[in-house]
């Protein structure tokens, strides 16, 4: 599958970086994962190799894995259970047809690790997401319990803003912030402790959350229910690092597209498309890293899933 996604037969909705999203009809959405990869904010020419199902896969695996704790939006991976027109060989392990889902207006990001954006923030002020922490913490240290530090969605184009929790309740309202705020940092727990067990540290991670009607209610007004919903526990979504690399004081590579920053990083480049052609062997390293990744932290193999 080449960087672009191919067209389904139904009506296209949006196009992200790596995903496309369909109307796929009785007010479900269907998201194809392509291969594309982004990199400062900037979709590289050259797609990875088999990313897009990865991403599919590991989605898939961690909705069912959290399905206790929150239901989720997803219906089926499989070709047979799509409307006929998009049952497409090349869509195999790359489709979730979905619940439409009304998205809440902020990315429920959890932290466990002082880096990135955190990290700069901290190093400036002492705070995270405007919310004064622990001092004297270095570079990638553990914080004493993961927090919620919700962000805004910003318009494309744009950046997202990091917001503190007060912010994300005049957003959202304070209920509905406890709930976002109570089941992310449920679902970060049960996601860092596989994650370890595995070898692999859970740094930080963005769930989506959004609310989808009971279907058994008939009034036009609810109830309407929370749930998990677009990718969840990727490497495109969250930033594991391997156990052994890690080491208070300096951030470990990221186990996702790294080495593409990496290589990026070398060159003379403005961060401005269009981008700079990617080396063959930065591509391949990259795409083992999606494919590890999933296989460790998942226990299952790439190999297994639809479109192999």
């Amino acid at each position: 599958m080449t960087s672009d996604a191919p067209g389904v037969g139904l009506p296209h909705i949006h196009r992200g970086k790596v995903r496309d999203l369909y109307d796929a009809g009785e007010d479900r959405i269907l998201m194809v994962a392509s291969d594309r990869l982004s990199a400062f904010d900037v979709v590289m020419a050259e797609p990875v190799p088999d990313k897009g199902r990865v991403l599919t896969a590991m989605s898939a695996f961690w909705f069912a894995e959290l399905s206790d704790t929150v239901g989720n939006h997803l219906i089926s991976t499989d070709l047979a259970d799509l409307p006929e027109v998009a049952r497409r060989p090349e869509l195999a392990g790359r489709v979730m047809l979905c619940h439409r889902a009304e998205m809440l207006p902020i990315e429920c990001i959890v932290r466990a690790y002082v880096t990135g954006s955190a990290w700069k923030e901290y190093r400036q002020s002492g705070t995270i997401h405007g919310t004064t922490v622990l001092a004297g913490l270095v570079e990638a240290d553990r914080l004493p319990e993961p927090i919620f530090t919700p962000s805004t969605k910003a318009a494309v184009g744009d950046h997202d803003e990091n917001i503190n929790f007060d912010r994300a309740v005049d957003l959202v309202g304070g209920e509905l912030a406890e709930r976002a705020r109570a089941t992310s940092l449920a679902m970060f727990e049960q996601a860092a402790t596989r994650a370890e067990a595995a070898g692999f540290l859970l740094a930080d991670t963005k769930f989506e959350l959004g609310l989808v009607r009971d279907e058994q209610d008939e009034s036009p007004y609810g109830p309407v229910e929370l749930v998990l919903a677009d990718e969840v526990l990727t490497p495109d979504s969250s930033r594991y690092w391997l156990a052994e690399d890690w080491q208070p004081g300096a951030t470990p590579s990221g186990f996702d597209k790294q080495p593409v920053r990496d290589f990026l990083e070398t060159l003379d480049w403005d961060k401005a498309p269009p981008p700079p052609p990617l080396p063959a062997a930065v591509v391949d390293a990259t795409r083992g890293r999606y494919v590890q990744a999933y296989e460790r932290i998942c226990g299952l193999k790439l190999a297994e899933w639809p479109g192999a």
